[in-house]
């Protein structure tokens, strides 16, 4: 049989949203590498998804439904056909509803992938059914929520702007692993001349291509763009034109809040030296055009959403936001280039139904009443490794009268505790809609294999599901395709100017966003708002992170070889991180009498983690750091590092605070 070639894109939880070139024989993907047509990612693909066909025919992908048969927890199955496993979920279901009410089963699913027909097929389903609903924040909405208390619905510029800029601020973000193909044009201005700067919590990766790091204590991030602020006050270093016609409140903000930040003060809350802050600010303000691309890490803190606002403020006070090449970037909002009410139908809701947050799903499993969860069906997710205080998660997991259901491609820590687990297909295998969120690309994709064994879309399972407790309603009886072709027919002035042709054959596309947008700001006041009445705090001040008693902050950083627990079935993945490592301060580890590649247990008031030590001078001192989430069965305990961070919430927007906690040290006994 001769090779086809077919066009997909990645379905990852990641901003690039890279389009792929998938090489088919006898119906199976044998190789996929990136797409070189693609207008944003260039055909780089990240080394997660370089051979993806590894992850799409993994030894390990699950191929039929499978029925618990011993302990929760200890993986052991055996198979069933989908009818009875589809009959089995109904029933339980409307015995549960029958004795508890609807609102008794929780959904859990996030962005095991990131099509928006799949993603979001058990909306509908869940409304329909009236279940409780999930609040789904645990990524970055509090980045979100800072951006739109200055910036509104404004447009952010476009990433390949950041190209023309003579100063580039990585802010918070470790590229390298989350965002690489924003660095092509990081190194085109570089070519150009403009200076690369990082500021983080340690030397990530990304160091290795800028010319300049600046390591802050977590969760001060605020605090240094305040600090910076004032320091362009007082040398003069501001656009007043721009202030005078664009900006709504920086007179107050001079006057109320700036002259609380003295360069004393803010040495001490973020460790930069005094000559280090003057400088930063003094070439801030006197570039021509400085963008900063934030990061979503630091707004995983409970003052992350002020920590956002705060840095998008100080852009204001230079006028970069007007300047090509220059402003702040924190992502695209692109859900507008589809009519996304089609596709989530809250219409069908016949009331509301209670909200729960799923960063704290150790609560609602646990102490939850009125009525308690009686059954969780989980689909493109694995709670059991992702959620905070994963002790309190796999306690509810453990829960006998517990009915769960998980719809996977893998078997994964929170399989491992399912009822029923429903064989998913991977992202080859199903139609689907994308939008970036790192870019303004859109794309197609179609099927470019067979499903694996008897895997199912998340919309065929809820289609049979569906069909099993009875529901008329002709949406849920089409396929995901006619679905796409709907959705595809209705106007949208988003999608106007697009290449149709292209975009109809599967290729990626850029939406048309005028280079004025980023200057027409959608905001109440028509500007910049630096003051915000309808924000709690309607100036930014400095919101200080958790103060733990322990003597380390935690860093649950991103990994280059993982996203989240994703690709944790690549065992070629898994040894190039080596093992499941916690970096720690050489200066850090000589006063705890702790070596290089021992093992160590990492503890606070929630648990504790077992790791592999590794002593690195790119951790500062009162910084330890844990990259990626590891399945269990990979751990060299019996927890991750989720079992350390907390069920509390960011100041806005209800996010997860995975950035904000301090543990303590030991040698593994």
């Amino acid at each position: 049989m001769p090779t086809e070639i077919k066009r997909s894109a990645c379905p990852y939880d990641c901003p690039d949203t890279c389009g792929l070139i998938v090489e088919v024989e006898n119906g199976k993907a044998v190789k996929v590498s990136g797409d070189p047509e693609h207008p944003f990612t260039r055909g780089t693909l990240c080394p997660k998804m370089n051979h993806y066909e590894r992850t799409v025919h993994s030894p390990l992908r699950l191929t039929q439904p499978l029925l618990r048969t011993g302990l929760r927890g200890s993986g052991q199955f055996q198979p069933i056909s989908w009818q009875e496993a589809i009959q089995r979920i109904a029933a339980r279901w409307k015995e549960v509803i029958s004795k508890y009410g609807a609102e008794s089963i929780l959904p859990y699913s996030y962005a095991g992938t990131m099509g928006l027909v799949q993603r979001n097929s058990g909306h509908p389903f869940f409304y329909r059914l009236g279940a409780s609903r999930l609040d789904r924040t645990i990524c970055a909405p509090a980045k979100e929520a800072g951006w739109k208390a200055v910036m509104g619905n404004t447009a952010a510029p476009h990433p390949d702007e950041v190209a023309f800029s003579d100063l580039v601020i990585l802010w918070g973000i470790n590229a390298v692993a989350t965002n690489i193909h924003f660095i092509h044009s990081v190194r085109e201005a570089k070519k150009k001349g403009a200076a690369v700067w990082l500021i983080d919590t340690y030397e990530t990766p990304t160091a290795a291509i800028v010319d300049r790091a600046f390591i802050v204590h977590p969760g001060s991030d605020g605090a240094l763009a305040l600090g910076l602020m004032n320091l362009l006050v007082r040398e003069n270093l501001l656009d007043y034109e721009f202030l005078r016609t664009s900006v709504q409140g920086f007179e107050e903000l001079k006057k109320e809040i700036l002259p609380n930040y003295s360069l004393q003060k803010v040495i001490s809350l973020t460790g930069i030296p005094g000559e280090t802050l003057k400088f930063m600010a003094r070439t801030f303000g006197k570039v021509g055009a400085p963008f900063i691309r934030v990061g979503a890490g630091l707004s995983r803190y409970g003052n992350g959403a002020m920590n956002v606002r705060s840095i998008v403020c100080l852009a204001a006070l230079v006028g970069a936001h007007r300047k090509k090449g220059g402003g702040a970037f924190v992502g695209t909002f692109t859900a507008g280039a589809f009519p996304m009410a089609e596709i989530l139908r809250e219409d069908f809701m016949a009331g509301e139904t209670r909200i729960v947050n799923m960063n704290q799903l150790g609560n609602a499993l646990n102490h939850l009443d009125k009525p308690p969860i009686q059954s969780l069906y989980v689909y493109h997710s694995n709670p059991a490794s992702i959620t905070p205080d994963q002790n309190a998660v796999i306690k509810g997991l453990a829960r006998e009268d517990l009915f769960t259901v998980v719809h996977e491609r893998f078997m994964t820590d929170t399989a491992r505790y399912a009822d029923i687990v429903l064989p998913s297909t991977s992202s080859l295998e199903h139609s689907d809609l994308y939008r970036a969120y790192g870019s303004y690309c859109i794309q197609w994709a179609r099927p470019a294999i067979p499903p694996i064994g008897q895997s199912k879309s998340n919309w065929e399972v809820f289609s049979l599901l569906a069909a099993a407790m009875g529901f008329p309603e002709p949406f849920f009886h089409q396929r995901a395709e006619d679905l796409i072709q709907y959705v595809l027919s209705l106007p949208n002035n988003l999608r106007k100017g697009i290449d149709e042709e292209d975009f109809a054959a599967g290729k990626a596309v850029e939406l048309i966003i005028p280079a004025e947008a980023k200057t027409q700001f959608k905001t109440p006041s028509g500007k910049i708002e630096i003051l915000n009445p309808a924000e709690p705090h309607p100036l930014p001040c400095y919101l200080p992170p958790h103060g733990g008693k322990e003597s380390f902050r935690l860093m649950t950083a991103p990994s280059v070889f993982a996203l989240n627990s994703s690709f944790r079935e690549r065992a070629d993945l898994r040894q190039k991180e080596k093992a499941m490592l916690l970096k720690m301060n050489p200066a850090d580890a000589q006063a705890k009498g702790l070596k290089d590649g021992e093992g160590v247990v990492a503890f606070n008031e929630l648990g504790e983690v077992s790791f592999i030590l590794q002593v690195t001078p790119k951790v500062p001192s009162g910084v330890v750091v844990a990259e990626g989430v590891w399945w269990l069965e990979h751990c060299p305990g019996s927890r991750a590092v989720n079992a350390l961070t907390s069920q509390r919430l960011t100041d806005r927007g209800a996010g997860s605070t995975l950035y904000d906690n301090t543990v303590d040290v030991r040698r593994e006994n």
